[in-house]
């Protein structure tokens, strides 16, 4: 069985990326022969599992010269908004990644192609290989760009209803993807999400004495509730030397992570910005802290949740749309706390006189969590029974849905 897996994004930072490379290494485990594509930047070198047939599109060159396309307006790197793409760079892209495309084709001779993202480089992979199996992937950005930007919106949907296959993360995305595209809910199936338990277990360290430790990973950025956030730490009633937040992740948009600094130095409590980190670090961390918080604004169903409680934290997230039904049938008793999110304009855009309250009963779940923490002592509690949230079985639904299991 041959396996060819495409993404117009890097293989390696954001969570897509790391889906694709992990159920990439999932059907290595089972022996399959793959390839896969991605869009890189000039100076990237991706790590992808051995043995793995890998066909760079690079951008910032002569035929592609401007950055990589980013499936969300603020990415944690340089990038290019789809918004911001004419039809001269519309052309490129679509040449760039087809050439590419072809030569993988030609060497690989997949039996099945995956495309990550429901939007415009797998609308190109079906019209150009109408009588290949081509299956696509929701990652919950395709469908925001679809509601926001009209870039090749009808060729797009078009192409999408003629996959062979639809992959939704969970339930909730099922009647957005038949809505949005017009899709058949027949085609649909949802596979969930995994975690590398490999790089993600809790540890042997005790709690650090009286001090509660917050973590946060994701995009430095207002979408991603990282502003809501460091507001709501004012509201947390402990002493200044109880609390420490740490933030991992790239700047969203410079503007945005200035913004952020700022709020984090008129901060009570000390906030570390620890930047991008590399899986085992951002293991590490969950393993140092007690609490990971994300308190986005939209989500399809975030993997950062799922590796936390893995390591033994508790987790403190925004209740959002599909997210509490997945985790509660595939990692029941989970110690999780939701926040009621403010109302939203549009897809990710939240009502600005609801964020107060919003930040309110976050501070008041920070510190619900916070008191279950110093009840527990020095002892971490045991992490959540995640057995049924692994890539080997996201990747035999896949299987199972494409026939190749």
């Amino acid at each position: 069985m041959r396996i060819l897996s495409i993404s117009a994004q890097k293989p390696d930072s954001t969570g897509s990326g790391v889906y694709m490379t992990e159920l990439i290494r999932a059907f290595v485990d089972k022996g399959y022969e793959q390839g896969a594509v991605a869009g890189i930047g000039p100076e990237d070198r991706p790590e992808l599992p051995e043995g793995i047939r890998f066909y760079p599109v690079r951008f910032e060159t002569e035929d592609l010269p401007f950055p990589v396309a980013g499936m969300s307006d603020e990415m944690p790197y340089r990038s290019t908004r789809y918004c911001d793409m004419t039809e001269e760079m519309t052309a490129q892209f679509s040449q760039a990644f087809l050439k590419v495309i072809d030569q993988a084709v030609r060497k690989l001779q997949p039996d099945v192609i995956l495309c990550h993202h429901l939007y415009l480089l797998t609308a190109l992979v079906r019209k150009h290989y109408p009588e290949r199996r081509v299956y696509g992937f929701c990652h919950n950005t395709d469908l925001r760009q679809m509601q926001k930007n009209p870039l090749q919106r009808s060729f797009i949907a078009e192409q999408i209803c003629d996959l062979d296959g639809i992959f939704a993360l969970q339930a909730a995305q099922t009647a957005m993807i038949s809505e949005i595209y017009g899709a058949d809910t027949g085609k649909i199936h949802v596979v969930g999400i995994g975690y590398n338990d490999r790089i993600f277990f809790q540890s042997e360290r005790k709690r650090n004495g009286s001090e509660i430790r917050i973590a946060y990973a994701g995009k430095i950025a207002e979408k991603k509730g990282v502003m809501s956030l460091l507001r709501a730490m004012e509201h947390l009633p402990y002493r200044t030397e109880r609390v420490h937040l740490f933030l991992a992740g790239g700047a969203g948009n410079q503007k945005e992570y200035e913004e952020a600094r700022s709020l984090a130095r008129r901060c009570r409590y000390p906030v570390e910005f620890l930047g991008k980190l590399s899986q085992q670090n951002l293991a590490k961390l969950y393993n140092m802290c007690d609490i990971f918080v994300l308190p986005s604004f939209c989500e399809g169903l975030p993997l950062t949740p799922v590796e936390a409680l893995a390591c033994g934290d508790r987790v403190v997230m925004t209740d959002l749309p599909g997210i509490r039904p997945w985790l509660t049938e595939c990692a029941p008793g989970a110690d999780v706390l939701y926040v009621r999110p403010p109302r939203m304009r549009g897809v990710d855009e939240p009502v600005e006189e609801d964020l107060p309250g919003f930040e309110q009963r976050l501070a008041e779940s920070l510190w619900t969590a916070a008191r279950a923490v110093q009840e527990q002592g020095n002892l971490r509690k045991p992490a959540a029974d995640l057995r049924r949230i692994r890539w080997e079985q996201v990747a035999a639904r896949v299987g199972k849905a494409v026939g190749i299991l």
